[in-house]
């Protein structure tokens, strides 16, 4: 072992044994001889997960059925989970609603704030980096709502407000280049301009703080199943601020929004508060194996996380410039501490096949084609080892693919 891979073992071995959130590790079901990057895309299972789900179904569902909407509190779960998110993404309790997707809830939350944006106001201006599904929802609601789409980066975002734009929806953090993107800054030139802000928090909700009231956010939508560790599927959550929830009219009115549910009243008033998000019947058993996941955050600090993730994210790239074949891959993902999520992505002419080579390796991270390698680092399980063992094993796939087959 050379000089340096035996250098940076070493601190990778002080680091973890500083790591205040190196314990955290032992909720998590996790193989010692893995070294999973991927929950960017999917957290990992907390381990008493699985026994608290035995008993929703065995008990809950199987013994007191129908009796567990009262009993077991279900009919209470989207906004009881929806506090305990809350203080994650720098909320007050009573403005987030856990349910449906991340999809259904940014149709929500962007039709309803060109509703209250009001007359004169007919543009939606969009993040055209976004996921994919936030360009298709955004032109779908500008269909519905007759606005005018306008998709530009974030960078470009100030310049294309104006006292047309009705409202604007961004990407926290783009789910590509693992880039952060300026929450306060941009809030507050949508609210110069007079319009909404509404953000998509998935890939930054539990990696970082987020600070939904203290920037005055309008609107968000965020997934549960990355960095929260609900589970494949697990339901999203909209953000209603307190100051909008009079006046938010979702496009999406269900029985379960109405001010009296159960009243099955042929006309629509809708509920008080975060409660006008919801619309069907709540998904009990993902909603449930989520407020179980989310018991790995107490006595956790967001800024304790944010602290690691930056700490791992440092080292990774540090490790990849000392490891990986000069000129092989390239890192996509800002430097700059406040313009970086908590994922490093390379650009590397082989992607698939490296990638590919790393899961058989026990390195798991994902592919976005068609050449981008995404890393991403969970704080709450991933340590400073297993960062620069995938650093590691990452130079060593790369020395084995050769460099004649790229391009």
């Amino acid at each position: 072992m050379s000089d340096l891979s035996t250098d940076l073992m070493e601190k990778a071995a002080a680091l973890d044994a500083a790591d205040e959130l190196a314990k955290r590790r032992e909720l998590f079901a996790l193989e010692d001889s893995a070294v999973y990057l991927d929950g960017n895309s999917l957290g990992a299972l907390p381990r008493h997960v699985p026994a608290r789900m035995a008993d929703v179904i065995t008990r809950e569902w199987g013994e007191l059925r129908i009796r567990s909407w009262d009993e077991s509190g279900w009919w209470s779960a989207p906004e009881r989970i929806g506090d305990r998110i809350a203080p994650l993404v720098g909320a007050a309790p009573g403005q987030i609603v856990v349910g449906d997707s991340t999809s259904v809830n940014v149709f929500k939350a962007l039709v309803a704030a060109v509703r209250m944006a009001g007359d004169g106001r007919d543009e939606i201006v969009v993040d055209a980096t976004t996921f994919p599904t936030d360009g298709y929802i955004a032109e779908s609601a500008a269909r519905l709502t007759g606005c005018r789409l306008v998709p530009v980066t974030p960078a470009e975002l100030p310049a294309a407000l104006g006292p047309r734009t009705a409202a604007a929806l961004v990407n926290h953090v783009d789910f590509r280049t693992g880039r952060l993107h300026d929450l306060p800054a941009l809030t507050a030139a949508v609210h110069e301009a007079g319009a909404l802000a509404v953000w998509d928090l998935c890939h930054s909700a539990g990696a970082l703080p987020v600070g939904l009231d203290a920037h005055g956010v309008d609107l968000a939508v965020g997934c549960t199943y990355k960095y929260l560790n609900g589970g494949p599927g697990s339901p999203a959550y909209v953000y209603v601020a307190e100051r909008h929830q009079g006046r938010f009219d979702s496009p999406l009115p269900g029985w379960n929004s109405h001010a009296d549910p159960f009243a099955m009243a042929a006309g629509f008033t809708a509920a008080d508060g975060a409660a006008r998000g919801r619309v069907g019947t709540p998904d009990i058993l993902s909603m449930l194996a989520l407020e179980a996941a989310l018991d790995v955050w107490d006595g956790v600090s967001v800024e304790a996380v944010r602290a690691k993730s930056l700490a791992l994210t440092d080292f990774f790239l540090e490790c990849v410039e000392a490891y990986a074949p000069e000129g092989r891959v390239t890192s996509l993902t800002p430097r700059a501490h406040d313009a970086r999520g908590s994922q490093v992505a390379l650009s590397c002419a082989e992607a698939p096949a490296v990638m590919e080579a790393l899961i058989a390796r026990g390195v798991v991270g994902d592919l976005r084609r068609p050449d981008v390698l995404r890393f991403g680092f969970t704080p709450l399980y991933v340590g400073f080892a297993d960062t620069e063992r995938a650093a590691r094993v990452l130079a060593d796939v790369l020395a084995e693919v050769p460099a004649s087959t790229l391009g």
